[in-house]
């Protein structure tokens, strides 16, 4: 009697998971469109039409979905979240041309030490997508709305996202780097620069030196450097903006940048008294770099479903580098045993085959992100 085959990826296909591994990878880490794959696949005698990679890709990405769910209670179970949002084109079918979709990203902060990142792909940007990803499903469902500290660009979406009538629980904080960024575009007009922004830009630059002392530091030492070394700094910045916006004209690039800080205040220092808050929100606009890499060279998504798999694979590939796992090894590791790995989610708990291993280069005491992460290659976690 012959023993049942191992489940592969591609049901009834020819590529095992390394192959799938290597399309994913030189898709979404090395931003190679599917026509440019398959010319240098030709060049070592192996015929991959470009429809076929995109098979396995989106096999692959539907594969990689559990996992995704699982990185997403992982990600929401952190107290403190970066999140920003960019363009994406989107093929619009029978128009020939492509309309904006959006990405929008969702990292656990820059001091925490379990990195990771997450991507959804939306049709819009409004607010009821972040208010979907981040307020919980409710009964009966068991995820809770999320709550703790989103530190953001200030774009108006996430102020229903914090509204503090509705999640009290959440609390704002604000980008220095936006606010920094005000004044360095006002101090690029060489003689003509404004004198304001060139006093300003060097008392941030004194704010981030101090800053760039604590990033060894646990919270608590952050916290206590922070009131130390930096918060006399901010009070100093609140008290020179008031005095200069008295002195400048409404409705200048001046006053704007001003106001943009002032009327900010209680978020763009939030990070003084919780040490686990980055000071900006640099780190998640570092992870939506790739994504418009990718945008310059795959063009445009090809459907909503194509967009959603892209962001499954992109989650784990760009967590994965934060965790400095090497990319191709995890997915190669994860696509071979992921479907004969038990979901511990499920009622029955038991999958043919599993082995039952759980991760043992990376751990967490999180229940949230240790029931699914095949050993060896856990992404989340480390």
């Amino acid at each position: 009697m012959q023993a049942p085959a191992e489940p592969e990826v591609v049901e009834g296909g020819i590529p095992a998971s390394g192959l799938v591994a290597h399309t994913l990878i030189s898709r979404f880490a090395d931003h190679l469109p599917y026509y440019r794959q398959e010319q240098i696949n030709a060049r070592s005698g192996v015929h991959t039409p470009r429809s076929t990679l995109a098979t396995w890709a989106g096999a692959g990405g539907a594969a990689l979905e559990p996992l995704y769910d699982a990185h997403k209670r992982f990600i929401l179970s952190a107290g403190v979240l970066h999140a920003d949002e960019t363009p994406v084109p989107l093929l619009d079918p029978g128009s020939g041309k492509t309309k904006q979709a959006y990405m929008w990203a969702y990292a656990r902060s820059r001091h925490d030490p379990l990195p990771g990142v997450i991507y959804e792909f939306c049709t819009g940007r409004g607010a009821q997508h972040p208010l979907a990803f981040l307020g919980g499903k409710g009964p009966p469902y068991a995820e809770p709305a999320w709550r703790g500290t989103l530190l953001t660009d200030q774009y108006a979406a996430y102020n229903a996202v914090l509204d503090a009538r509705a999640f009290p629980e959440r609390h704002a904080a604000a980008c220095a780097a936006h606010a920094r960024r005000k004044f360095d575009e006002l101090s690029r007009g060489g003689p003509s620069a404004s004198a304001v922004a060139t006093e300003a830009l060097q008392r941030f630059a004194r704010i981030y030196h101090a800053e760039g002392s604590f990033t060894e530091m646990d919270a608590g030492q952050r916290r206590e450097a922070r009131q130390r070394l930096t918060r006399p700094l901010w009070d100093e910045l609140q008290v020179w903006l008031r005095l200069q916006r008295g002195l400048v004209l409404d409705n200048t690039k001046t006053a704007q940048a001003i106001d943009y800080s002032l009327k900010a205040w209680p978020a763009l220092t939030r990070h003084l008294d919780n040490g686990e808050v980055a000071i900006d929100n640099n780190l998640i606009e570092q992870q939506i770099k790739p994504w418009k890499l990718g945008a310059k060279n795959w063009l445009f998504v090809g459907s909503e479903l194509a967009g959603q798999r892209a962001a499954v694979v992109m989650s784990l590939v760009q967590s994965a580098k934060l965790c400095r796992v090497e990319p191709w090894a995890y997915l190669r590791d994860v696509l071979a045993r992921i479907h004969t790995h038990p979901n511990r989610n499920s009622p029955t708990n038991t999958v043919a085959g599993a082995d039952g291993q759980t991760s043992t280069r990376c751990r967490s005491n999180s229940k949230a992100t240790r029931h699914f992460w095949p050993s060896q290659s856990s992404v989340a976690v480390c």
